[in-house]
């Protein structure tokens, strides 16, 4: 890689370099951020802050009528054992789960932690 370095009239000192060489090397950041945040995903997954979906799972996601519902089936949940960790009753979480009621914040950050998930992952 050829370069030239430089100063400026104020003192500072540049590297000057050809863009080919300049792009090469912005790339390889790039790719070792790509990495870093690769092995901190894969960390995350592996401690179980995260879930992974299988392309299966996704589509059910998506067919899902709420996250809530999609969530709730997946961990292995009854509509009565979810309510009895939140501190509500059987019947609001299946209107919350048939998108007939809305839920306070509160509420869902219980049925978030009674998931195990973070709040965002029950909002549609």
């Amino acid at each position: 890689m050829k370069h030239t370095f430089l100063k400026t009239p104020a003192g500072e000192e540049l590297v000057l370099i050809a863009r080919a060489d300049f792009e090469a090397l912005r790339a390889a950041a790039e790719d070792a951020g790509d990495a870093a945040l690769h092995a901190k995903t894969k960390a995350s997954l592996a401690r179980g802050e995260q879930t992974a979906l299988s392309a299966e799972e996704v589509k059910a996601a998506l067919a899902a009528p709420t996250p809530l519902a999609f969530w709730r089936g997946k961990r292995g949940l009854t509509q009565k054992a979810l309510a009895e960790r939140a501190g509500v009753s059987q019947s609001y979480v299946a209107d919350l789960e048939a998108g007939r009621r809305k839920g306070a914040p509160a509420l869902f950050k219980r049925l978030a932690a009674a998931l195990s998930l973070r709040m965002e992952d029950l909002v549609a």
